[in-house]
């Protein structure tokens, strides 16, 4: 039984974390018009009679830094054309678009960070302890 419930509560019926729920879906496929898709497969819906905007992510956790700046300006309406409509132009400086790693393997660790590997490096400012002579 403790089986069954456990699939049950982690169906996309009752969870929204590792994909689109069913009233999501529902929603999308009778009120969504399909705008576009990035890089990623992410797909970008809006509705057909009225302002709503969302994404439907393709695989992964539902994290708000897997979509692209481009397309994060169209959904806070920040822009009125989508980048699928009119790609934004990239300049040359411009680096690729990244998801936050913060919490996972790929995560950034500065050299004297608690969470490197190995022992810390000594500066010239460390702490020396008094000791009575």
């Amino acid at each position: 039984m403790a089986g069954f419930l456990d699939t049950l509560f982690s169906s996309p019926i009752f969870t929204w974390w590792n994909s689109p729920t069913f009233g999501t879906r529902l929603f999308t496929s009778r009120k969504g018009e399909k705008i576009g898709e990035d890089e990623q497969g992410n797909q970008y819906f809006r509705e057909k009679q009225g302002r709503r905007r969302w994404v439907l992510y393709k695989n992964g956790p539902i994290e708000a830094s897997r979509v692209p700046p481009e397309w994060h300006a169209w959904l806070h309406y920040t822009v009125d054309t989508p980048p699928s409509e009119q790609p934004p132009v990239v300049q040359p400086w411009e680096k690729p678009h990244q998801p936050n790693k913060t919490g996972s393997d790929e995560a950034y660790v500065p050299g004297g960070s608690l969470a490197a590997r190995g022992a810390r490096q000594a500066t010239a400012s460390d702490y020396e302890a008094w000791s009575p002579e």
